[in-house]
C-alpha cells in the first residue's frame, strides 16, 4: 500500500479518489481552504490525522480511521460512506454522519447536532456523544455502552438493540419501530410517543409522561422514577419494579407494578380497558 505520512494537504480534492493507501500523521488545513481532500476513496488506513476542512470523506468505501481529529470546521465529515471504521477519534461538525452504511465507531467521542441521520447498519461501541437530534431515521442500529446527551434523540428509527447505555435526552424514540433497549437507564421526557413494538427489559427511565401513543410496548423488570401520567392511549405489557406516580388512560393490555400513586380513568377519548394490578 501507498504510505502518505506526515505532509499538509489544503487544496481542492487533495486525495481524490485515493485508494490502497495509508494516511498517517497529516493535516488538513491552510489557506487554500479545500474541500472533499478524500472523496470518492477506497480501502484507506487513515491514522493520527488531524481535519479542518470540509467534507473529507465523502462516499468512501472500505476506510478505517484511526486515532484522529475532525473539527467543527469540516461541518458535515461523513457522508454518503459505507464499510467503514472509526475508533478512537473525536468527531466534530454539526453534520457528522448522513446516509452512511455499515460503520462501526468504537471509543469516539462527538459533539454533533445531526449525527448519524439516515443511516443504515451502524454499530457503536464505548462512545460518548452529544446530539441534538442522533440518528434520525436510521435503521439496523447495534448500539452499546453509549453515554447520550441531547434531545430528539432516535427519532423514526426502524430495527435497533440498545444495551448497557446511559442517555440524557428528552422526546427520544419517537414513532420508533421495532427497538429493543436492554439494562438502559433513559433520562428525560416524553419517552417514546407513537413508538411500535418498542420493547425495554431491566431499564430505568425517569421523566413525565412516557409512553403514550404506543402499540405493541414491552416493558420487563422496568423501573419508572418519578414518571407521571404514563402510558395514555398505549397497547402496553408492562411489569415494573417499584412506584409509578401516576398511569393515565392505557389503551389497552395489562400493567402490573408494586404501586401506582394515582391512577386516572376518566376524559379518555377511545375506549381504555388496560388491565392494571398492584403487587400485593
Amino acid at each position: 500500500m501507498t504510505v502518505i505520512k506526515d505532509q499538509t494537504f489544503d487544496e481542492e480534492r487533495a486525495l481524490y479518489a485515493l485508494t490502497g493507501a495509508v494516511v498517517e500523521n497529516c493535516v488538513f488545513d491552510g489557506p487554500a481552504d479545500g474541500e472533499s481532500a478524500m472523496k470518492e476513496s477506497k480501502n484507506i488506513d487513515v491514522r493520527y490525522c488531524k481535519f479542518r476542512l470540509r467534507y473529507p470523506l465523502w462516499h468512501s468505501h472500505d476506510f478505517r480511521l484511526l486515532g484522529s481529529e475532525m473539527s467543527d470546521t469540516c461541518r458535515a465529515p461523513l457522508w454518503y460512506s459505507k464499510n467503514g471504521s472509526i475508533g478512537g477519534c473525536e468527531i466534530n461538525g454539526v453534520k457528522c454522519l448522513r446516509e452512511c452504511e455499515d460503520i462501526t465507531i468504537c471509543g469516539c467521542k462527538a459533539v454533533s447536532p445531526e449525527f448519524g441521520w439516515k443511516c443504515r447498519g451502524l454499530k457503536i461501541r464505548d462512545c460518548i456523544i452529544e446530539s441534538e437530534y442522533i440518528f434520525l431515521e436510521s435503521s439496523e442500529l447495534d448500539v452499546t455502552a453509549l453515554r447520550l446527551t441531547g434531545k430528539y434523540s432516535f427519532q423514526y428509527v426502524r430495527n435497533a438493540r440498545i444495551t448497557d447505555s446511559f442517555f440524557n435526552t428528552k422526546d427520544s424514540f419517537w414513532h420508533a419501530k421495532d427497538v429493543v433497549i436492554e439494562n438502559t437507564e433513559i433520562d428525560g421526557e416524553y419517552f417514546g410517543w407513537y413508538s411500535e413494538n418498542l420493547t425495554l427489559r431491566n431499564c430505568t427511565i425517569s421523566g413525565t409522561q412516557p409512553f403514550c401513543y404506543c402499540k405493541g410496548l414491552r416493558l420487563e423488570s422496568c423501573r419508572l422514577v418519578n414518571c407521571d401520567l404514563a402510558f395514555e392511549y398505549s397497547d402496553v405489557e408492562a411489569d415494573i419494579l417499584g412506584d409509578v406516580l401516576s398511569v393515565k388512560n392505557p389503551k389497552s393490555g395489562r400493567i402490573t407494578a408494586d404501586s401506582i400513586g394515582e391512577i386516572i380513568r376518566s376524559g379518555a377519548v377511545y375506549p381504555c380497558d388496560c388491565e392494571i394490578v398492584i403487587r400485593g
